[in-house]
C-alpha cells in the first residue's frame, strides 16, 4: 500500500512539474517573438534617429558658418562706421557750426529791435507758446 501512494504521489508530482514546463516554455516563446518585433522596430528607428542627428549636425555646421559670416560683417560695419565718424565727424560739425553762425549773424541785422521781441517771446520766425511768455497775449506790451 504505501508503494502504490508513493507512485501515485510520484505521478502527480510529474505530471505537476509537466504543466509548469509546458507553460514556461509558452512564455518564453511569447517572450522570444515580443523581442523580435522590438528589435525588427527598433532598428530601422535607430537607423532614422542616426540620419536625423547627422542631419542636424549638418545644419548646425551650416548656421555657425552664417553666424560667423555676420559676426564678420558686423565687426566691418562697426570699422566703417567709426571711420566715416572719425573722417567726416569733425569736419560736418564745424561746417554746421558755421552756417548756424552765419544764420545768426544774417538773422541779426536789425540788432536791438530783435532782442527786444525775444523778450516778448517772439523768437526769429516762430511765436513761443503763451504758458512760456508769462501768459502775457501777442500785441500787448
Amino acid at each position: 500500500m504505501a508503494g502504490l501512494l508513493v507512485a501515485v504521489f510520484w505521478a502527480i508530482l510529474v505530471s505537476f512539474l509537466a504543466v509548469v514546463l509546458v507553460r514556461l516554455a509558452q512564455t518564453l516563446k511569447a517572450a522570444t517573438k515580443l523581442v523580435t518585433g522590438v528589435t525588427e522596430q527598433a532598428v530601422p528607428l535607430l537607423g532614422e534617429a542616426s540620419a536625423t542627428v547627422r542631419s542636424a549636425q549638418t545644419q548646425l555646421d551650416r548656421v555657425d558658418a552664417i553666424a560667423t559670416d555676420v559676426q564678420e560683417v558686423t565687426s566691418n560695419a562697426s570699422a566703417l562706421s567709426s571711420t566715416v565718424s572719425s573722417t567726416f565727424g569733425g569736419p560736418l560739425v564745424k561746417v554746421a557750426a558755421f552756417g548756424y553762425g552765419v544764420r545768426r549773424a544774417l538773422g541779426r541785422k536789425d540788432g536791438p529791435a530783435q532782442e527786444q521781441r525775444a523778450g516778448r517771446g517772439v523768437v526769429v520766425g516762430r511765436t513761443v507758446p503763451a504758458a512760456r511768455r508769462g501768459g502775457r497775449k501777442r500785441g500787448r506790451g
